[in-house]
């Protein structure tokens, strides 16, 4: 890692060279919550001045840049008795500018999932080598707990991330392409002054935080708590809608389909985004659904979550951006949930609690 520091007014030149050079992406305005507050998501933009640096969150994730809603993985063509298939990875470079760390780390984590795996993706491998990214710290919004999941802060996953010093980014250079670009720019060395604002920086971040979950022995503390009445509470409220897995920086579930073209002379497999939360998730030819009720299927969603991948890869697969919870129409978040079963278990050890011995 190299560190250099560049002035915000040099910064938004060398983003704007960027993108007027490469099919980009960053966080844009799209509009207002009930509230009057600003929708962010990651969209296409064409300059520096369409991107929102100082933006809060983006609605959605840009996980979608890598695993598309819909992505189809292969054509077919027919003629003649024979057929061809025809199977495209090439992905144009692009850059992918404001990512915070929280979303950094999500895409750690599905690296680790679809690259690191007995079966590399070779379509989100096209996706990932060809994106140029740039991260941008800032400060967490009143219901993050990203810190509680150690991923308020990144190491790596990008080419460039930006610390804000004030009146200047204080520069983490994590690529030889990124400190290529840099060098056409006026960029400097970081002084003892830099690093000081930079140390202020964390500390204040670290502080801004208002949300925790308590994360301590949760994979343990889920295997005790499989069979709680919490699960079906928070079932009951749940539509079933997905929303929180298609916001979710780092749920990857899929479907896949064949779709026959109306002349009959093609086909092609797609592969479309899905929901552990949906009701046909776990249904199986004969119509037998293994996980017909809500409160099984919200269970398996945070086992999935916070148990099952901790225990195959070393850290929970939640990134605590609370997306999920902001996006739920039926008010449900981890915190709560979380909460809850540690609420639950508590008392039932109170209840169960010996007696004092008689005097």
């Amino acid at each position: 890692m190299i560190y250099k520091v560049i002035s915000k007014e040099e910064f938004s030149r060398f983003v704007d060279a960027l993108i007027r050079e490469n099919c980009s992406y960053g966080p844009r305005e799209v509009d207002t919550d009930r509230h009057g507050n600003p929708v962010y998501q990651f969209r296409r933009v064409h300059s520096a001045d369409e991107v929102a640096f100082d933006y809060t969150a983006t609605h959605s994730s840009a996980k979608h840049l890598m695993l598309p809603y819909r992505e189809e993985l292969s054509r077919f063509r027919f003629s003649e008795g024979d057929w061809e298939q025809d199977i495209e990875y090439r992905v144009k470079p692009r850059l992918l500018v404001g990512l915070r760390p929280c979303d950094i780390s999500a895409l750690n984590i599905l690296d680790d999932v679809l690259l690191n795996g007995k079966f590399p993706s070779p379509y989100y491998l096209a996706q990932r080598k060809n994106t140029f990214i740039i991260g941008m710290d800032h400060l967490p919004l009143p219901d993050c707990f990203c810190q509680s999941l150690n991923h308020h802060t990144v190491t790596k996953g990008f080419n460039l991330f930006c610390s804000d010093i004030g009146d200047s980014y204080y520069l983490s250079v994590n690529s030889s392409k990124a400190l290529t670009y840099l060098k056409n720019f006026a960029i400097g060395d970081p002084t003892h002054e830099d690093d000081c604002r930079l140390i202020e920086r964390r500390k204040l971040i670290k502080q801004s935080f208002q949300t925790e979950v308590e994360v301590t022995g949760l994979p343990s503390f889920l295997d005790i708590e499989f069979d709680s009445p919490i699960w079906q509470k928070w079932g009951d409220k749940c539509l079933n809608c997905g929303t929180c897995a298609m916001v979710c920086p780092t749920c990857y579930c899929y479907d896949t389909s064949e779709r026959i073209d109306t002349d009959l002379e093609g086909a092609s497999r797609q592969k479309q985004l899905y929901s552990c939360n949906l009701v046909d998730f776990a249904e199986v030819a004969g119509g037998h659904n293994f996980r017909p009720g809500n409160g099984d299927r919200l269970k398996y969603r945070y086992y999935h979550h916070y148990r099952g991948f901790a225990e195959n890869a070393n850290q929970q697969i939640c990134v605590g951006c609370n997306r999920c919870g902001r996006a739920c129409l039926a008010d449900i978040n981890p915190k709560d949930v979380i909460n809850d079963l540690r609420m639950e278990k508590e008392s039932c050890m109170i209840c169960v609690s010996p007696s004092p011995p008689r005097t």
